[in-house]
């Protein structure tokens, strides 16, 4: 009976503590997201400062250019990041899924536990 509430605890250990990768990945990538939207806007400022919104132009803003650099790689961050994120929740779904038969057998072993008693 104890190795069954130990089980049990053991799971719900790991389902919190998937639920917080998934959580910590959420918010990384909000975070991305925003420095990315923020990197947009400082680059339209100074392509409206400049007058030059080609990339390719010669006098094209230096700051602009490494700003949309930037921009791309922290798309291509939340990128990774989102397939990471998938498969933290298919990961969550399966610790969940033990959870529950962990908890379903430790009820039932209690349940018959009583009825003996």
């Amino acid at each position: 009976m104890k190795s069954r509430e130990s089980l049990t605890r053991l799971k719900e250990f790991q389902v919190k503590e998937k639920r917080r990768q998934l959580q910590q990945l959420q918010m990384m990538m909000a975070e991305f997201e925003r420095m990315a939207d923020e990197l947009e806007n400082q680059i339209a400022f100074e392509e409206k400062k400049s007058g030059i919104s080609d990339p390719s132009h010669f006098a094209y803003p230096t700051f602009a250019k490494a700003a949309r650099q930037r921009a791309d790689n922290l798309q291509g961050s939340i990128k990774e990041l989102k397939i990471q994120q998938d498969a933290a929740e298919l990961a969550l779904e399966e610790v969940e899924a033990e959870y529950a038969k962990a908890a379903a057998l430790e009820e039932r072993d209690s349940s018959s536990q009583r009825l003996r008693a």
